[in-house]
């Protein structure tokens, strides 16, 4: 399910769907707002929530998807309207929402549960951040890195923790270069792999791994090409596809694999 986002006409509410088997695409229902910068998430019961973005203002409206009979609903907003946020699935099935930027940096937080359909604030993280990535872990925590911070303090190489049984953030170690419009994915060993991302000094191709057992970083092979809002995808062998996104040249239409087991 692809939503929303931006076209040549501007800002879109449209939304289709991609069959794998037939390799087709079909519109489905339009949302009930146009919006870009915001996320979607696929709850348990198999609905898609999106959340905030941006439409000539940052957004607080939420609505769901439902692949049953392909229509859009309205449900609760946000307590913080929000664009270039991060939402995670938590365990429970509640969904995370933190950062990004309402006309001000964020540091806020929210869950949002799907048997009420209401938002609840949590912890407040360290630092606020747009332009983020969040990551579950094995332990069910959520990791946070990079991200910019509009108000200051610039590229941001920090990262940070977030506990569902505490509803508190805690730092981390952080990451060996600052980035932000970068990826981050969780590979089949647990540790997590960020890529590439913008800088003062333009896009960046460096890689780093986090290792949640030792709360550390460690630098990995580079990608071929420097690239920012680029896509990062877990193959079921493994290996991660990067595709697309900007470079220091225009837009890359590039793609290449990492390995992890030969980190290159």
């Amino acid at each position: 399910l692809v939503t929303g986002g931006f076209g040549i006409s501007g800002r879109l509410n449209s939304a289709e769907c991609y069959n794998p088997l037939t390799g087709n695409w079909t519109t489905v229902g339009s949302m009930n707002t146009a919006r870009h910068s915001h996320t979607a998430s696929v709850l348990t019961d198999g609905k898609v929530l999106v959340t905030g973005g941006f439409n000539g203002d940052a957004l607080s409206s939420a609505e769901l998807y439902d692949p049953s009979i392909k229509t859009w609903t309205t449900t609760g907003g946000l307590n913080n309207a929000r664009q270039l946020h991060t939402a995670s699935i938590l365990a429970n099935g509640n969904v995370l929402v933190a950062g990004g930027d309402s006309g001000n940096p964020l540091n806020t937080a929210e869950l949002y549960d799907p048997l009420t359909e209401t938002w609840t604030t949590t912890g407040i993280m360290n630092h606020v951040r747009t332009a983020h990535t969040a990551s579950i872990l094995r332990n069910r925590k959520v990791l946070v890195t990079g991200g910019y911070d509009v108000s200051g303090g610039g590229y941001l190489n920090s990262a940070e923790l977030y506990d569902p049984l505490t509803g508190t953030w805690t730092t981390t170690a952080s990451m060996n270069s600052a980035r932000f419009s970068h990826t981050a994915s969780v590979l089949q060993n647990g540790q997590v792999l960020v890529t590439g991302g913008t800088y003062s000094d333009g896009s960046l191709n460096s890689a780093e791994l986090y290792n949640p057992l030792t709360e550390t970083w460690t630098t990995t092979g580079s990608m071929s090409y420097a690239r920012y809002r680029h896509k990062a995808s877990v193959l079921i062998d493994g290996k991660v596809l990067v595709t697309g996104g900007w470079g220091n040249g225009g837009s890359p239409i590039s793609a290449e694999l990492y390995d992890p087991l030969t980190g290159a």
